[in-house]
């Protein structure tokens, strides 16, 4: 058995001491190393690995981003040096971790344990949806959105979120200058987007009260929302209620 191996890690230290590990297994072949999440996220959908090593802390996006936006799902063994929270969510999902240092023979446990599922052949993207939907719903409060258009990855920042629009299974994310398609629902934003600053005002949107211009009749019983750009948002009774109490008008 031929095993693809990426590495994906920022420390080069860190990177030396998985590939020193990894030398007596010969049927290891690593086919490359990425330093930050961006990079990461592009070197696995396109180099296909049978096996990554995922460090969580990362520049530019972190292992569980980086797991938004792939669309080729390996084997994972992800490393960490101290997060708590994410050791209890791999061992709820039974994902294997590598803590910080690590020796040699707890290496050998993961590798093996790789080995077997990477026989079985599992329904690696499953597993991985699993786990990213236990972090994410262990998350307070989100203060970014990464999302994927094309090749590129952007990063927005949640003050940079005018409003988000339901779109079946997945939502659509409005920021100052684009928008963005994101495989989310709108109850993870409600819950994960910080309350104070964002309002459910409809069962199609969530708005970002600082980009709110005006509250205008609509009908005699219902209104909208007009933002600062003009865009109008239908507010249902509920939605009215809470930007009531937000609001204090």
């Amino acid at each position: 058995m031929s095993v693809r191996v990426l590495l994906v890690e920022d420390e080069e230290p860190a990177r030396a001491l998985v590939k020193s590990y990894l030398k007596k297994y010969e049927e290891i072949e690593i086919i490359g190393e990425s330093a930050d999440g961006f990079s990461a996220v592009k070197s696995i959908n396109e180099l296909k690995p049978d096996l990554i090593f995922l460090d969580i802390q990362l520049p530019k996006l972190n292992g569980f981003e980086i797991l938004e936006l792939i669309e080729h799902f390996p084997v994972i063994i992800f490393t960490t040096a101290y997060d708590q929270f994410a050791l209890k969510a791999f061992e709820m999902n039974a994902t294997d971790y590598l803590l910080k240092p690590f020796s040699s023979e707890r290496f050998d446990t993961a590798l093996q344990k790789a080995f077997e599922k990477i026989k079985r052949k599992g329904n690696e993207e499953k597993e991985i949806q699993r786990l990213s939907d236990t972090v994410s719903d262990k998350i307070e409060f989100i203060d970014r959105v990464v999302v994927k258009s094309g090749t590129k990855i952007k990063v927005i920042p949640a003050e940079k979120i005018m409003y988000i629009e339901a779109q079946d299974d997945y939502v659509m994310i409005y920021a100052e200058e684009s928008k963005h398609l994101k495989e989310k629902t709108m109850k993870y934003f409600e819950s994960h987007l910080d309350s104070s600053q964002f309002i459910r005002i409809h069962r199609s949107y969530i708005v970002n009260v600082n980009y709110i211009a005006q509250l205008e009749h609509f009908t005699k019983d219902s209104y909208l929302v007009i933002l600062k750009n003009a865009t109008k948002l239908k507010v249902s009774d509920s939605g009215y209620k809470n930007l009531k109490a937000r609001l204090n008008f």
